[in-house]
């Protein structure tokens, strides 16, 4: 198990309400759509189901153990995807907070089940050459949670069939700042397409790229 840099306290609650309104002011979600988690030791601090951002309080993040265990009673429903978060941080132990948004142009490329190519330099920044698509499955289960988790290996993020993108980071804030990029770059992927065909840079090109990130502080996958 990874060691997190973050305990449970209402600072760290707060932080996690105001990741969610950044998405909401950004446009990078609506609504109740959309969640986030953060590991705390063996627990996970994760947003509640179907309750708008605007309204929640520190006290209604529920938090949840990694080992499988019940919840503690007497906290709010968590999230309907609380599986694939619990799935990635038991899976990818560098990894301290996961971010889940239904942004419109990722999602528009997650309905035609389109990956991100490398039409953008950035998109080493998520770990490869692409940004790949987790297959469909119903929100909610476990199935989805196999296919994000295969999707997301030696990935920081991916698109989510027919649903929306999930990113990961060894912090809230690196978390939060992926959701964005990914955003901005399937806008400009989407844009590229609708005047021509984007150039896809080379498997060489693309190295070139990941070394030259190696020390940029992007790697926690």
């Amino acid at each position: 198990m990874s060691k997190s840099p973050y305990q449970d306290s209402d600072e760290l609650r707060q932080a996690i309400i105001d990741a969610c309104l950044s998405m909401e002011r950004q446009q990078i979600n609506q609504g109740t759509s959309g969640n986030i988690s953060v590991r705390i030791g063996n627990q996970m601090l994760i947003t509640p189901s179907g309750v708008d951002y605007a309204r929640m309080t520190p006290e209604m993040i529920v938090s949840m153990p990694l080992d499988g265990s019940d919840p503690a009673p007497g906290q709010l429903k968590p999230s309907s995807e609380w599986r694939f978060h619990h799935a990635i941080l038991l899976g990818k132990p560098a990894v301290n907070a996961v971010v889940h948004a239904h942004p419109v142009n990722c999602t528009a490329l997650a309905m035609n089940r389109m990956e991100i190519p490398a039409c953008h330099y950035m998109v080493a920044a998520f770990g490869g050459d692409t940004v790949p698509v987790a297959g469909y499955a119903l929100f909610g289960t476990s199935e989805l949670s196999d296919t994000v988790l295969a999707s997301l290996e030696n990935r920081s993020a991916c698109l989510m069939a027919n649903h929306g993108a999930v990113v990961t980071g060894d912090t809230l804030e690196r978390a939060l700042w992926r959701m964005v990029e990914l955003e901005t770059l399937a806008k400009g992927y989407v844009t590229s397409l609708s005047v021509g065909a984007p150039h896809i840079l080379s498997a060489e090109e693309m190295a070139d790229v990941k070394a030259a990130f190696a020390d940029y502080g992007l790697k926690d996958s």
